[in-house]
């Protein structure tokens, strides 16, 4: 949950830089295109920490 909650927290943080690189603003678009790498690294942790945890309940049956 923690993993997720990190994700959570930085699309909040990317939502302002995405308005400005939607109106043009060429810095906020390099700010929003390196969050949007950071998100997608935790994004995967997250899908990995899931199919780690799938895979121990599946081993436990």
């Amino acid at each position: 949950m923690e993993l997720y909650d990190r994700l959570v927290q930085l699309v909040r943080e990317a939502e302002d830089d995405m308005r400005k690189a939607a109106g043009g603003n060429k810095a906020a678009g390099t700010r929003a295109r390196k969050a949007m790498q950071e998100i997608r690294e935790v994004a995967q942790q997250v899908r990995v920490a899931i199919l780690a945890k799938r895979d121990v309940a599946d081993g436990a049956a």
